[in-house]
């Protein structure tokens, strides 16, 4: 069976679930936790101490899932973390420095390979959960832009891929380098790597190509892929990989070229960095122009012209999420016209003109068989449930 695993200590008991003090078998008020303190309750000695802890977590975590493609939580838990870190610079801006990590961007290269300095920088998303902050998005662009709302708004929608970011660039049309996102501003040079990918095409297809063009998209792996290779490693009694993210990541991040190959990745182009030339002046425009390049692109992709379309095409691509052979966590929203994207710009990390609507994450029902409960030395009680798996 399963086996799911919590600890909790005697002397917890004085304190409440919720992080508020409650008195303690000699009387004294236990210590309050900042952990399971919500944000606007937090002293500012408080936040502080909630900031540093938070800080110190969500750098180990990125270390995991960018350097060493081994997460140690889900997406969600992760994204928990991370709107808790960011509420707390919210409330006490006194905290928020040149080293915030809400002014970075995935984790430093790994020096296993050669670092590349992006030309433009690869930023994050910014997050939506729920309708709400959907219709927040959008109201947000319409004052930015000063537009009333009788004026259209054309937007990109599309999964978000659960893979590797990736920049490919083109000097003349060949394919010269390709780089990891890395911490946004360096990657790792993969280049060898991705010559490998049938998807990635080695030169342009047509004409009117731009002397410099970078093509940004991701590195995935199939679910059916990914059962095949986690097959195939345990007979060898190599690594077994979590989910075909890592796979992806880790299939790609070899030193011998021959191991990449021997992987099923496939590649999704759907962004830009630099282009010594605009081929297209809307996103949907330039998606077209990647296919007509010799690029995938997700046929999934809609053009949307309202709050309501958003959001009903977010509830389309989760309804069907699990008929997928590749892992998605959320429909990405893009404003479809460049020029707006332009006067948008960034904000922090993130750019003002796009935004990940996420899905909920996903669950199961099971059966708990039993629960044991072992003592430490120390009068710590473990109880161990027992799942149908």
């Amino acid at each position: 069976p399963a086996l799911c695993r919590a600890s909790t200590s005697l002397n917890s008991c004085q304190q409440g679930v919720d992080g508020r003090d409650k008195p303690g078998h000699d009387g004294k008020m236990a210590v309050k936790n900042p952990s399971l303190i919500p944000v606007s309750e937090l002293t500012a000695k408080q936040a502080k101490a909630e900031h540093a802890r938070l800080t110190a977590e969500i750098a180990q975590h990125d270390k995991r899932y960018y350097q060493e493609d081994r997460p140690s939580i889900t997406d969600a838990e992760y994204d928990e973390l991370r709107a808790r870190y960011n509420a707390i610079e919210e409330r006490f801006p006194d905290l928020r420095t040149l080293e915030s990590l809400s002014l970075k961007v995935g984790a430093a290269p790994s020096g296993k390979f050669k670092k590349v300095r992006h030309a433009l920088p690869m930023l994050s998303l910014d997050n939506a959960f729920s309708d709400e902050d959907v219709v927040d998005f959008v109201a947000r662009i319409r004052r930015f832009l000063k537009l009333d709302e009788s004026e259209k708004i054309a937007f990109s929608a599309e999964p978000k891929i659960d893979g590797l970011s990736m920049s490919l660039r083109y000097e003349g049309g060949e394919l010269v380098t390709a780089a990891t996102r890395g911490d946004g501003t360096e990657g790792e040079d993969v280049t060898a790597n991705i010559r490998t990918l049938d998807d990635v095409p080695q030169k342009l297809k047509g004409k009117a190509v731009p002397k410099v063009c970078e093509v940004r998209g991701e590195v995935y792996m199939t679910k059916r892929a990914f059962l095949q290779l986690n097959e195939r490693q345990k007979a060898a009694g190599g690594q077994i990989f979590a989910n075909p993210r890592n796979s992806a990541a880790g299939s790609l991040r070899q030193k011998d070229p021959s191991i990449t190959a021997s992987r099923p990745l496939g590649f999704f182009a759907y962004g830009w960095g630099e282009m010594s030339d605009m081929p297209a002046d809307t996103q949907t425009g330039a998606i077209k122009w990647f296919e007509a390049c010799g690029f995938k692109t997700n046929p999934l992709t809609r053009l949307c012209r309202s709050t309501d379309e958003l959001i009903a095409f977010h509830r389309k691509i989760e309804e069907g999420r699990a008929r997928l052979d590749y892992d998605i966590d959320g429909v990405v929203y893009k404003i479809d016209r460049i020029d707006w994207q332009e006067r948008l710009g960034f904000v922090s990390r993130t750019p003002r003109w796009a935004v990940a609507h996420k899905f909920p994450a996903e669950r199961a029902t099971t059966v708990m068989r039993d629960v044991l409960i072992t003592v430490g030395r120390t009068g710590v009680l473990t109880p161990t449930a027992q799942l149908e798996p």
